[in-house]
Formats: C-alpha cells, sequence, structure tokens
C-alpha cells in the first residue's frame, strides 16, 4: 500500500487532486451539467465511497497503457482526404452531397476499389467489334489521361471459362466491363454478392440489377422521350416486326404512350423474312383495326381508378368515328436492311410521308438512312452527329476504320471510370452514384445517368433532312 500511494502522488499530487474531486463532486451536486439543453443530474454519494472510487480511478489511470497513435492519426487523415473527395465530387457533378453519421459508417467499413479493370470477352463474340472495342478504350484512356487504372482483357470459350476467369480475378471492390450476351451476364449475376460491379451491354433489361449495371440504346429511354415530343393532336400507329425488338417496343409502348399526350389508334406486325409486310402495312388503314384498338384502350382505362387514366378515357371518348381516328404518325420499330425495304412500301400503299410524319427510335440514327426518299422528314431521338465528330475523326485517323455507332458507349464508359479513379472515391460511393439518377455525367452521347441499374441519356428530338439529321427540339 505504501507502495501504491508512493505512486498515486508521483503520478496526480494525491492530496491535491482528491480535495479538488471532492470540491467539484459536492458542486456538481448542486447544479446541472450546461452542456445539455435538459440537465443532467448528480447522483449523491457518501465521501467514503467517493474515495474509493476516486482511488479506483486513479489506479487504472496509472496503469500503462500503449494506445495505437499511429493508426488514430492515420485514420484522421484519411477521414480528412474523403471529405475533401466528397467535396471535390461536389463540384465537379453540381450534386449537393452531404456529409451525415451514415457516409461515416460507410467509411469505416470502405471498401477499395480495384484499380485493375477486366473486361470480359466471349470466343463468339463478333471479331470486329470486340477489335473496335478494344481500340476505344485504348483511345479512351489516352484521352481522358486516366493514368490511375488498367484494363486486362479477358477472352472464354464458354460457361465454365467464364466462371473460372471472374473466380480468379474477383476482390472486394473489383470492376469488370462486360460480358457483352445476354446468357453470359446471366453467369456473371452469380457473383452479385461479393462487392463487385459488372458493367455488361446485354439488351435484356431484366438483368439489371444487383451488381449488373446494363449500358446499350435502349428502346423503353428513347421512346419515352420521342412521345414526350409529341402534343395532343398526335395520333400514332405502330407497325412492327415480329422479332425481340419488335416485341419490345410493342410490350413498351402502351405504358409510354398513357404516359404522353399522343394517342395509340392502331398496329400491326409482320413476319421477321416480310412474307406478310404488305398486308401488314394494308390493315393499318382497316377501320375495323382502328376500332377494335380504341375499345381495347378505353376497357383498359376503364378498369383503372387513377385520376390520370379517368382523365385520359374521357379523351378517348370523344372518338366516335372511324374518320377521326385517321393517325398522323407511324412508328416503324424495325432496324437495319429491313427497314429500307419496308420504309418505301408505306407510300407506295398510300400512307405518304409529307401527310403523315414517320417516326421511329434510335436505332435510324445512321447515315445509310438518312438519303432513303421515304425517309425525309422521319423524326427520331438521339444526338446530333457532330457532337461525336471529334471523336469520329480522331479515330479515322488512328485505327483507319469508321467508328460503329455503339462504340461511343465504351467511351462514355472510361469517362466515368477516370472521373470515380481521379477522386480516389470508394467503391461505396461509386455504388452510391451510380443509384442516384440525378447525378448526371456529360459524354459524347448526351449526359447520361443511371435509372434502375440502366443507363439512360437526356436526348434531342432529331428530324431527316438531305442527308443529315437536325435538332429541332
Amino acid at each position: 500500500m505504501p507502495n501504491l500511494f508512493s505512486n498515486l502522488r508521483e503520478c496526480f499530487g494525491f492530496s491535491q487532486i482528491i480535495k479538488s474531486l471532492l470540491l467539484s463532486a459536492s458542486i456538481a451536486l448542486e447544479d446541472m451539467s450546461p452542456k445539455f439543453p435538459i440537465g443532467v443530474a448528480t447522483m449523491y454519494m457518501p465521501k467514503s465511497i467517493l474515495f474509493i472510487s476516486c482511488l479506483f480511478v486513479f489506479i487504472i489511470s496509472c496503469t500503462p497503457i500503449n494506445l495505437p497513435k499511429q493508426s488514430q492519426q492515420s485514420k484522421s487523415k484519411d477521414t480528412k482526404e474523403e471529405q475533401s473527395v466528397f467535396k471535390k465530387s461536389e463540384t465537379t457533378t453540381k450534386v449537393d452531397i452531404n456529409k451525415t453519421d451514415t457516409d461515416k459508417v460507410q467509411y469505416i467499413n470502405k471498401i477499395d476499389l480495384d484499380k485493375n479493370i477486366t473486361v470480359l470477352f466471349s470466343k463468339k463474340d463478333n471479331k470486329s467489334f470486340t477489335k473496335q472495342f478494344v481500340d476505344i478504350l485504348e483511345m479512351a484512356t489516352y484521352n481522358k489521361n486516366l493514368d490511375n487504372a488498367s484494363f486486362e482483357i479477358k477472352y472464354f470459350e464458354n460457361d465454365e471459362e467464364l466462371e473460372n476467369i471472374i473466380l480468379k480475378t474477383k476482390k472486394e471492390g473489383k470492376i469488370f466491363i462486360g460480358p457483352l450476351g445476354t446468357s453470359n451476364t446471366k453467369i456473371a449475376k452469380k457473383f452479385c454478392n461479393d462487392k463487385i460491379i459488372f458493367f455488361a451491354f446485354s439488351p435484356d433489361t431484366s438483368l439489371a440489377n444487383d451488381c449488373v449495371y446494363l449500358i446499350n440504346f435502349f428502346p423503353k429511354n428513347e421512346l419515352e422521350q420521342l412521345f414526350s415530343y409529341l402534343n395532343n393532336q398526335s395520333k400514332v400507329a405502330l407497325l412492327y416486326p415480329e422479332n425481340n425488338y419488335g416485341y419490345t417496343v410493342n410490350l413498351l409502348i402502351d405504358d409510354i404512350v398513357n404516359k404522353s399526350n399522343a394517342i395509340l389508334v392502331n398496329r400491326a406486325s409482320y413476319k421477321k423474312d416480310l412474307s406478310n409486310v404488305r398486308d401488314a402495312i394494308k390493315e393499318l388503314g382497316k377501320y375495323e383495326l382502328r376500332k377494335y384498338e380504341l375499345e381495347r384502350q378505353k376497357k383498359l382505362l376503364s378498369s383503372k381508378t387513377d385520376n390520370e387514366s379517368k382523365l385520359r378515357l374521357k379523351k378517348l371518348e370523344k372518338f366516335k368515328t372511324t374518320n377521326d381516328y385517321d393517325f398522323t404518325h407511324i412508328l416503324i420499330a424495325d432496324y437495319g436492311i429491313n427497314l429500307l425495304q419496308v420504309a418505301p412500301l408505306l407510300p407506295y400503299y398510300d400512307i405518304d410521308p409529307k401527310v403523315v410524319q414517320f417516326i421511329s427510335t434510335g436505332v435510324i440514327d445512321d447515315e445509310n438512312f438518312f438519303t432513303e426518299p421515304s425517309l425525309q422528314g422521319a423524326i427520331f431521338p438521339g444526338i446530333e452527329k457532330n457532337k461525336r465528330m471529334k471523336l469520329l475523326k480522331q479515330y479515322k485517323e488512328i485505327y483507319n476504320e469508321n467508328l460503329l455507332r455503339i462504340s461511343t458507349l465504351p467511351y462514355d464508359l472510361v469517362g466515368l471510370l477516370n472521373y470515380i479513379y481521379s477522386r480516389n472515391l470508394s467503391f461505396n460511393k461509386f455504388t452510391e452514384i451510380l443509384n442516384n439518377p440525378t447525378i448526371k455525367f456529360n459524354g459524347v452521347d448526351g449526359s447520361f445517368y443511371f435509372k434502375q441499374n440502366m443507363i439512360e441519356r437526356n436526348l434531342d428530338i432529331l428530324k431527316i433532312s438531305n442527308g443529315a439529321a437536325i435538332k429541332i427540339n
């Protein structure tokens, strides 16, 4: 005991501290703490118990403890750097990112982004496209000064090889670009519990969730912006092929039209080999089909109770005769060579493009369609070519071939990755940005963002005229 008291005196100046503590305790009995709005009451304690308690505290206090000072200093430094990163991000994206307690918890469990990005290609993928894909990644890396990350190209023969590649390269914070195909993307989804990200290019929107973010030109995004341009005098007929793309447009059209000012008055489909396309075009003008379509829409809307549906139903009730349903627009939901064969048949069967405006999705955004006489005056959602002209010229000069329309997608993706890596953002912050559609990025294809794990773009309305597509909105 004498040694203990000697140590206490040496450590703390024992007698003076005891007096000070007893005085402080007696004062605390009378006052509430000024640090809290409602006050904190202090319980009365006999001096003998208080003395023993204070002694116990001193004994513990004198015990040597090795504190991890360097670790705490490092965490403090990292926290300041992370706060600085958020500030830079706010300035660049013009989005107010507020620091909250949730942010601090996320930082404690921070996952760093892996700086080695793996690109996944199937050996069955189109060779010319995969080659251009690699070329555009190379060019974008140079143009964007992406020196904080690298790309590793991996080719796989089958599903088993794809799984093995993912298993060998995955780690928390890992980013994969690809796969390109739908079946391969389904394999990738198996690994969504491993805190990794896949930027896949499948057109199957049902795969867009969890760790899979889809990048493509999606018809839903394009149709929504196309129909938002049409006014309340617009009456649309749909002509679509019986293939995956045509079925997708047909499936989407009802909801999109019902949220617009336009109405859908008729639709017709044709086989993908075009064997009955002439009959389909002639059917668009039949009274029975237009009447049936009108009644179908009325029945659909009458089963709904929301105000929007009631107002639409009231609007449709005023159309009583077939003369009211001559369509003002015809939506051609086809692409490629088939579109060049279908479009001229419309004026042949008295659907005059000078009277009825032809409309389409972004699949028509190709110079091969801009000189077709029947498509002059047609409108579609997109971005003017001059926005990407610099990229087109640069690619042609370096690789001596034309840039494919779809190749702007991986180019803009590299821009997004450069934004994230240059700011040293964490995996948590990256996924937060991807899941926030209010954060938009400027690209060669206009501003883009992710909504429900799918890329969407803010598009203009373009009109084909004399070999070019000109912005009209």
